[in-house]
This record gives C-alpha cells, sequence and structure tokens, in this order.
C-alpha cells in the first residue's frame, strides 16, 4: 500500500496522485495540512528517504519559512520542530511503501514505489 501525503491544491501532489492511479494502484491520501504528521512520522520518514538533511524535506521558499527565522543552517531539531507544528512547510507530495519514500518532486518519483 502506497500512502501520499496530499495536498489536492498543488499541482505536483495532484500529478503524482495520477501517476499512482493510472499505474493501477489505489493509493491512502493523507491530507498532511488537515492531519498533521508528528514529530516522530517525520522523523520516520526521513529515515525512509535515508536520511537527507531535514533542509531537504522543507519548503524553504514558503512565506512562514521565512517569518519563523528559519535558515538553512538552522538545527535540525528546530527543522523537524517546525515541520511539525506547521505541516506547510513540509515539502510535497511525499509518497510512503513500507520503509521506502519519496519526495515526488518531480512527480515522476512516485513511479520507484510501485517496482
Amino acid at each position: 500500500m502506497i500512502t501520499l501525503w496530499h495536498n489536492p491544491r498543488c499541482s505536483k501532489s495532484r500529478q503524482a496522485l495520477a501517476i499512482l492511479q493510472e499505474a493501477g494502484a489505489t493509493p491512502m491520501l493523507r491530507k498532511y495540512l488537515q492531519d498533521a504528521p508528528s514529530a516522530a512520522e517525520i522523523t520516520a520518514v526521513r529515515d525512509a528517504l535515508g536520511n537527507p538533511p531535514m533542509i531537504e524535506m522543507m519548503r524553504t521558499g514558503e512565506k512562514l519559512f521565512k517569518e519563523l527565522g528559519l535558515t538553512k543552517t538552522t538545527s535540525e531539531t528546530d527543522l523537524l520542530a517546525a515541520m511539525a507544528q506547521h505541516p506547510i512547510l513540509i515539502e510535497r507530495p511525499i509518497a510512503l511503501k513500507g520503509a521506502q519514500a519519496v519526495i515526488a518532486r518531480p512527480p515522476e518519483n512516485v513511479t520507484h514505489l510501485l517496482k
């Protein structure tokens, strides 16, 4: 089962969903802006992504990123806390399957989970 952290207002998220559906998958959608992931869930996704720097999981261009005083040198702990408190800062979409995850930018990245 593939889970897609999904924002229906995001074109990349809609494209990733369409790719999965066209491949015959029926992903479970988690509208993460309404159902915010906990810090533990974000950490688990990071592990599934292969432990990239936390900043790579963030939307650094988001207005709120700057308003909160976050920078690319902010501590990993503070970045994690910001994402847990403000899920709009989480890069989207993220697709998960078992112990694997991909950030679907570009949306075609979701095909890695179809194998």
